[in-house]
């Protein structure tokens, strides 16, 4: 009982309107214009919304945004969140990266991502160098010197490569589901030295 006497006077002072009805099948109510519906995020839409605040810099009410941004997390439900967690435990900013532009290239690789599908790339390398039909398994993103790269596991060079997206010229989702991989498993030190990460490109 004195839990709940606590709890309700945690509210009450935070300016939530409670009140208590008598008399049997009676209780404490909470004005319904103060709770929330479900909240029905998907973990790539919750992802997105905690890397958008993570690269803002510093902006105007950062703090109410943060708080904002743990109560949206916590009413979600329990593998929508992890699932967000997840995803966005696999973008890495080793840089302040640029704008990405919503491209079809884009729209797949981040569909791969988060569904954790094979992806199917016709792309450039550093040298200008194309190759058609490349099969990589995508699992992260980084952002680096202004650019934004996927990460993955190429399955032609048969280890972690990263792919600047700006050089990916068209990419196919596939129904191949991909194992999962840790980041450092796919660059191993290259997480800790940008230039490292560049000169693995491809």
């Amino acid at each position: 009982m004195r839990t709940i006497e606590r709890d309700l006077s945690a509210l009450q002072q935070a300016g939530v309107p409670i009140w208590a009805t008598p008399g049997p099948g009676g209780g404490y109510c909470v004005d319904p214009a103060m709770t929330l519906p479900p909240l029905n995020f998907t973990a790539d839409e919750a992802a997105a919304l905690t890397l958008a605040l993570s690269v803002s810099g510093s902006i105007p009410f950062a703090d109410a945004a943060r708080s904002a941004m743990h109560k949206l997390v916590a009413a979600m439900s329990t593998s929508s969140r992890d699932g967000a967690r997840d995803l966005a435990g696999r973008i890495a900013l080793l840089q302040t990266a640029g704008e990405l532009e919503r491209t079809p290239v884009v729209k797949a690789v981040e569909q791969a991502v988060a569904r954790r599908r094979m992806l199917e790339i016709d792309c450039l390398d550093r040298r200008g160098e194309r190759t058609e039909a490349r099969h990589v398994e995508p699992h992260g993103f980084a952002g680096i010197e202004g650019k934004w790269y996927l990460l993955g596991w190429c399955r032609l060079r048969g280890g972690g490569r990263s792919f600047r997206l700006d050089r990916i010229e068209s990419a196919r989702v596939t129904d191949e589901t991909v194992p999962s991989r840790n980041v450092d498993e796919l660059l191993g030190d290259m997480l800790g030295d940008v230039r490292s990460l560049v000169l693995e490109e491809g």
